[in-house]
């Protein structure tokens, strides 16, 4: 299993992430600190590194130059709520493999992770998933229930197709917002339900059971 490094001091990202990542199949460990972050890190025991700028004690940009100064090549994605030009050249010029400029939405962050790590999970350009006979074109956004095409609205699509990456498991609402709506949306909405019913009304309401205190599942 691979291993994932995650160096955020916001708990609500770092368990936001942490829950993603480990639903998608991935082990983690988290640190809080800069110190902490740059020792794990040397250990050689992960396969990437998600690394927040602004960290206590030494911050990311500090711990990225360490790293690279010892010649440890581990990938690193830079997380920051920093959008500028001067900050993601120095992130990128510092020796980070990618830059993700917070808030995001999990299925861009789990993407680019896949990327970096090289994981054989990562979907090609024009994969198509299937789940019996609900198909879901990737790249040319095209769903199909009992080959009679479906139309989805963009939030829908995203939706299905985090229910056909994870088939017969239980996803929870928390799960579901952060990877079609990103962490930063308002996790006591009910937009999950809504759209979940919106979408059972266009793929079949068997197709998708509700979990009672856990979430949603595809069946």
């Amino acid at each position: 299993m691979r291993h994932i490094l995650i160096a955020e001091d916001d708990p609500h990202i770092t368990s936001f992430v942490t829950r993603g990542l480990r639903a998608a199949g991935y082990e983690t460990t988290e640190a809080t600190d800069g110190e902490t972050a740059l020792l794990l890190a040397r250990s050689g025991a992960f396969d990437l590194v998600l690394l927040d700028i602004g960290l206590p004690r030494i911050d990311g940009f500090a711990v990225l130059s360490h790293l690279r100064g010892e010649g440890v090549t581990v990938p690193v994605i830079v997380l920051t709520a920093r959008d500028s030009v001067i900050d993601t050249v120095r992130g990128l010029e510092g020796g980070a493999n990618d830059y993700v400029t917070k808030p995001f939405q999990f299925a861009e962050l789990l993407a680019r992770v896949r990327l970096r790590i090289g994981d054989g999970e990562q979907r090609t350009p024009g994969a198509v998933l299937s789940h019996g006979d609900l198909s879901v074109d990737v790249r040319g956004r095209r769903v199909t229930v009992a080959g009679e095409a479906k139309d989805l609205t963009s939030r829908e699509f995203a939706l299905l197709e985090v229910f056909l990456q994870h088939p017969d498991q239980v996803l929870s609402r928390d799960q579901l917002i952060g990877h079609v709506w990103g962490y930063d949306f308002d996790p006591a909405s009910n937009v999950v339900d809504v759209y979940v019913r919106s979408l059972r009304s266009k793929i079949g309401a068997d197709r998708i059971e509700t979990v009672r205190g856990a979430g949603y599942r595809l069946l």
